[in-house]
C-alpha cells in the first residue's frame, strides 16, 4: 500500500511540474519502498488517460478545498468542528464537571448581584461606585476609563468579564480532551465573547455615549465615513498599502547605502559608513521573509540599522523578494542557500574578513540557526557569533500562533497556496490579527467607527500593513518541519541534503526575547539557552513583538533583564530567573553592542569598499525587491 501511495504521490508532483523530492524540499517524508499488497490490482501506468484522470480527481478536490478555505478565511471548518466535538463530547460525560460550572455560575450570579444591590444603594447618597467583584487582566483596558465605574456600566463590564471567565472554566480542564483541541476551544471561545463586548456597543459604551452627546452625532458621522472608506479600498484590493507618509526610501529605509548582490531571492544592502573607522567583523541581518526588512530600519529615531553604522560596524542586511507564482517551487533549503549563504559569500568578499557576525530577526533566526547548524557540520567557520530577535527553535510551545498547524489546517492552507502558486498576504495579516483582536480588531473599530477617530499614521503601523506572500514550498515545508513536526530540535532537520544538529553550534549567541509576544513566547526562545553547548546571553525585554525590538536608546519605557549563560553551568527554570533578576531600565540595544565588540575583538579597521569592484551596480538603498507590493 505504500509503494502505491509513493507511486501516486510522484505522478502528482510530475502533473505540477514539481522537481523530485530533495532531501528537505519534499513536504511529505519518504519512506522505504514495500510490497503491494497482494489482493490489491497492479497499477497499469500504460492505460492512456489513467494518470490525466487521476490528477483531475486530485486537482478537483484541491479546488473545492481553496474554496472553502477562502470563504472561511483561511480557517480549516474540519480542524474547528473536530475541536468543539472533542471538547462537548467530553464535557457531555463529565457530570461532576458540569455540576461544578453550575456552582460556579451561581456564586458568580451572587457576586454580581451583591454588586447590583450595593450600588442601587450607595446610588442615592453617592456616584461612587461599589468595589468591583472582578478586575479585568492587566492587558486588557477596554473597561479602564472612570466612566466604565458608574451604574450600569459598570454592572455590563462586570458581568462580561464574569462570564468570560466562566466560559475560560468551562472550555478548560475537562479530562479526556485533547490539549491542541482545548487550545482551540478556548481561544475561539474568547474570540466569541470579544465580539458581544459592551465596549463594542454604541449604546453599552459610556464613553462612546457621552462623545456623541457632546458632538451631537458628529463623531458617529465621521465613523460611517471612515467605514465606507475602508470598505472601498478594501473591495479595490488597496486596503493593505502602506501610508503615504513613511515611504521605503524616504521616511523609512531611508538609511544611504548600496545594494551590492541580487538573486532572484534577495537583494543584500551594504550601508555606507559614518565612522573613520569600523568594527573588523562586519554584521549581517537575516529579518523574516513574512514582511518587508525595514522595520529594522525604520525612521532615523527608530532605525536598528542607522544605529549600529554610527556605532562603527560594517551593516548589510538581506531584503526579501516578494515572491508571486513562479517562486511556488522555491524551498526552505532555497531560502538557505539563495538567502543566507548567498549573502554571507557576498560579506566575506567585499570585505575580505575571516569572521562575519550573523543576525536573525523571527523567522529569519530560525532559518539562521539551521544554516550556523549547517556549516558547523561542514567545518565552515566564518561566523563569529549568532544574534536571535524573537527567534524560536523549538515549537513545542510556540503560543497561540501554534492553534493554526495542525494537520487539517496545513492541508487546508496547502490546497490555497496549491491554486496561486502563493499564500496571499492578507490570509497571514488576519491570523495575526486574531491573537490580538482586542487591540487590532475590536478596539481599533470603537475608536474609529465609533468615536470617529483616525488611527494617527506611524511608522511601525504602516510597516505591519506592508506584508509579503508565502510561497507554496517553502510556506509549506516551514510549517510542517517547524511547528507541526519540530524537527529542528529533535534532530530531524536536513539542509543540503544532510541533518544538522543545533548541538553542533558552538559560536558565541545572542538571544533577545519579548515579555508580551504573541508569535514567540519568551518562554520558547528561552530554551536557546539549553538546546545550543555554548555561551548563550539571553535577554529580556520589555514590549511586544515588535516593539520590544525596536526600543532605541531614549527609549524611557524600555527595560530588559539580562542572563549570561556558560558551558557546563546549570539551567534555570524560565520563571524561576526573570523572578529573581531586577529589570534594568534602558534598551538592550547597548549591551548588545557591547557585545559584539567583546566578541569581535577592540580593534578598529578602515571601512572596506562599498560592494565588488568588478561586480555590476545594482543601484541605491533600498534596493527594488522592497518596493514589490
Amino acid at each position: 500500500m505504500q509503494d502505491v501511495t509513493q507511486r501516486r504521490k510522484a505522478r502528482q508532483r510530475k502533473a505540477q511540474g514539481e522537481a523530485a523530492p530533495r532531501a528537505f524540499g519534499d513536504v511529505t517524508p519518504t519512506a522505504p519502498a514495500v510490497p503491494a499488497a497482494a489482493h490489491l490490482p497492479a497499477l497499469r501506468p500504460e492505460e492512456p488517460g489513467r494518470q490525466a484522470a487521476e490528477d483531475a480527481f486530485l486537482n478537483l478536490d484541491r479546488l473545492i478545498h481553496a474554496r472553502i478555505g477562502q470563504a472561511a478565511g483561511g480557517l480549516s471548518p474540519i480542524a474547528l468542528h473536530a475541536a468543539w466535538a472533542d471538547w462537548a463530547q467530553h464535557l457531555a460525560v463529565s457530570p461532576g464537571k458540569q455540576l461544578e460550572l453550575a456552582w460556579k455560575a451561581a456564586r458568580k450570579w451572587q457576586r454580581l448581584m451583591g454588586v447590583l444591590t450595593c450600588q442601587m444603594t450607595d446610588a442615592a447618597r453617592k456616584d461612587d461606585a461599589p468595589a468591583a467583584c472582578i478586575t479585568p487582566l492587566p492587558q486588557d483596558r477596554r473597561f479602564a476609563g472612570p466612566e466604565w465605574q458608574r451604574y450600569p456600566f459598570n454592572l455590563w463590564s462586570q458581568s462580561f468579564l464574569l462570564t468570560q471567565q466562566w466560559w475560560h472554566n468551562a472550555t478548560t480542564h475537562i479530562h479526556g480532551v485533547d490539549d491542541r483541541h482545548e487550545q482551540i476551544v478556548e481561544f475561539y471561545g474568547r474570540q466569541l465573547l470579544d465580539m458581544l463586548a459592551p465596549s463594542n456597543f454604541p449604546t453599552t459604551n459610556p464613553e462612546v455615549i457621552e462623545r456623541t452627546m457632546r458632538e451631537g452625532g458628529q463623531n458617529l458621522l465621521r465613523g460611517a465615513a471612515f467605514l465606507a472608506e475602508d470598505a472601498k479600498r478594501m473591495m479595490a484590493g488597496t486596503a493593505d498599502g502602506t501610508d503615504a507618509a513613511f515611504k521605503p526610501g524616504k521616511t523609512v529605509a531611508a538609511t544611504p547605502g548600496r545594494v551590492v548582490l541580487r538573486n532572484r531571492l534577495i537583494e543584500l544592502i551594504q550601508y555606507a559608513p559614518t565612522t573613520g573607522t569600523v568594527h573588523p567583523v562586519p554584521l549581517l541581518i537575516v529579518p523574516a521573509w513574512i514582511m518587508k526588512y525595514y522595520i529594522l530600519d525604520l525612521t532615523a529615531a527608530h532605525s536598528l540599522i542607522r544605529w549600529l553604522v554610527a556605532q562603527g560596524f560594517t551593516v548589510f542586511c538581506i531584503s526579501w523578494k516578494n515572491p508571486d507564482a513562479g517562486d511556488r517551487d522555491l524551498g526552505f533549503d532555497d531560502y538557505r542557500e539563495l538567502g543566507v549563504m548567498a549573502a554571507l559569500e557576498a560579506v566575506t568578499r567585499i570585505t575580505g574578513a575571516h569572521k562575519v557576525h550573523a543576525l536573525g530577526y523571527c523567522l529569519g533566526g530560525t532559518l539562521l540557526s539551521v544554516a550556523a547548524a549547517a556549516m558547523a557540520r561542514d567545518g565552515d567557520d566564518r561566523l563569529a557569533s549568532l544574534t536571535m530577535l524573537a527567534a524560536q527553535v523549538d515549537f513545542t510551545e510556540a503560543g497561540e500562533l501554534s492553534l493554526f498547524t495542525s494537520e487539517a489546517q496545513l492541508a487546508l492552507l496547502e490546497d490555497m497556496m496549491w491554486e496561486d502558486g502563493y499564500l496571499d498576504k492578507s490570509a497571514m495579516a488576519g491570523t495575526f490579527s486574531m491573537l490580538k483582536s482586542q487591540d487590532l480588531i475590536w478596539s481599533h473599530m470603537v475608536r474609529e467607527y465609533l468615536m470617529g477617530e483616525r488611527e494617527a499614521a506611524s511608522e511601525l503601523g504602516a510597516w505591519s500593513k506592508d506584508a509579503t506572500r508565502m510561497p507554496y514550498r517553502m510556506h509549506s515545508e516551514y510549517l510542517r518541519r517547524m511547528f507541526l513536526q519540530n524537527d529542528l530540535a529533535e534532530g530531524r532537520m536536513e539542509a543540503g541534503g544532510r541533518r544538522v544538529y543545533l548541538q553542533d553550534i558552538g559560536v558565541p549567541v545572542f538571544a533577545v526575547a519579548t515579555e508580551h509576544d504573541h508569535i514567540a513566547p519568551w518562554n520558547s526562545v528561552f530554551k536557546l539557552t539549553y538546546l545550543l553547548p555554548g555561551e548563550v546571553t539571553f535577554a529580556l525585554v520589555s514590549g511586544g513583538h515588535n516593539t520590544g525590538i525596536v526600543a532605541p536608546p531614549d527609549s524611557t519605557r524600555a527595560r530588559y533583564r539580562l542572563l549570561g549563560h556558560h558551558a557546563g553551568e546549570t539551567h534555570p527554570a524560565p520563571e524561576d530567573w526573570a523572578a529573581s533578576v531586577p529589570q534594568v531600565a534602558g534598551t538592550w540595544w547597548a549591551p548588545w553592542a557591547d557585545w559584539l565588540h567583546r566578541t569581535g575583538g577592540p580593534e578598529s579597521v578602515a571601512p572596506p569598499p562599498m560592494g565588488d569592484a568588478d561586480a555590476p551596480h545594482h543601484g541605491p538603498a533600498p534596493g527594488r525587491y522592497v518596493m514589490q507590493g
